[in-house]
């Protein structure tokens, strides 16, 4: 199967609607980002879910299971998701029974992204609580458990340390049988790559090559140990991109704030360079085992920029 691509949509979280002033006409952009992508023939459309822009500001941020709704209406092929649904912010119960409705929206298109949250800010300022990672891990670890028994049982009651059901139903429970993907985001080695390996169907990573290739390794190992199928794990990889005229051009556009999202010499493995260059940077991630990488362009506005990278490496 050969390597897919999708696009990382800017809701505003890292200031990119911060020029607008009419929150409508924001909406109406961002909206027509993900309708240019699915013309142009990508896999996927994802959306971050945050409350407010990092750093805060004033500029806009889009919640990101409201516009889903929106995107789920304005396209008709494209597959939508999130990377991801930060866990704390919705109680699972609620959160699962969101996404089975927004799968029926979809008529099937949705993948469901989920984490354990990192953005402090966040919490903070909407009156969450923000425990440490290991706590943090503990509650995803339920939630998780909690998402899949609402789409696949009848019946659902579960009595754990954080999250508590008696006699629960979610009907409709979506479309995809035998439920809808669930994809768990991020590299903690021994809990975040051990949950992917008993619950997901899918991983995202943010990371080089070469990193990827040695997380995927432990992932297999945590598959390995639990008894599930590795192979049956879409791997997918977070990136960004920008194609100019020159490697040097493209480097230049990289700002050190980059470094917040993307670990290490990230100017070595991201896709900024020439054509020739990103071509070959995706062909390093598709040596690794990489199916899907998660586009956020440079540019992340312009569908000129969408529709170049699709021209070039889609077709």
């Amino acid at each position: 199967m050969p390597l897919a691509f999708s696009l990382f949509l800017p809701t505003g979280f890292g200031q990119e609607l911060a020029s607008f002033d009419d929150p409508v006409e924001a909406a109406a952009v961002v909206t027509r980002l993900a309708e240019t992508a699915e013309e142009a023939g990508f896999a996927a459309v994802y959306l971050p879910d945050h409350l407010q822009t990092v750093p805060p500001s004033q500029a806009y941020v889009f919640e990101s299971w409201s516009l889903l709704t929106t995107l789920a209406a304005r396209t008709e092929r494209i597959r939508l998701g999130q990377l991801v649904s930060g866990n704390a912010y919705r109680n699972p119960a609620l959160q699962a029974k969101m996404a089975s409705t927004v799968d029926v929206l979809s008529n099937g298109r949705l993948d469901f992204g989920i984490g354990a949250g990192w953005y402090e800010r966040d919490y903070e300022a909407f009156g969450y609580p923000y425990d440490d990672g290991p706590e943090r891990l503990r509650r995803l670890r339920e939630a998780v458990q909690v998402i899949r028994s609402l789409w696949t049982q009848d019946v659902t009651t579960f009595a754990g340390k954080y999250y508590r059901l008696v006699d629960a139903v979610n009907q409709p429970r979506g479309v995809q049988q035998p439920h809808i993907p669930l994809m768990i985001a991020g590299g903690g080695e021994k809990v975040t790559l051990k949950l992917v390996a008993q619950y997901a169907d899918a991983c995202n990573l943010m990371a080089s090559p070469a990193e990827v290739e040695r997380k995927l390794g432990i992932l297999r190992a945590h598959c390995d140990a639990v008894g599930s199928d590795f192979d049956g794990i879409r791997r997918t990889v977070t990136t960004a991109c920008l194609i100019a005229g020159t490697d040097d051009e493209a480097q230049g556009a990289l700002a050190p704030e980059t470094g917040l999202f993307y670990p290490g010499d990230f100017a070595s493995y991201l896709l900024y360079g020439t054509v020739d260059t990103v071509r070959r940077r995706i062909a390093a991630y598709e040596a690794v085992g990489v199916q899907e990488l998660v586009i956020g362009f440079h540019d992340s506005l312009n569908p000129d920029a969408i529709r170049r990278f699709a021209k070039e490496f889609i077709g």
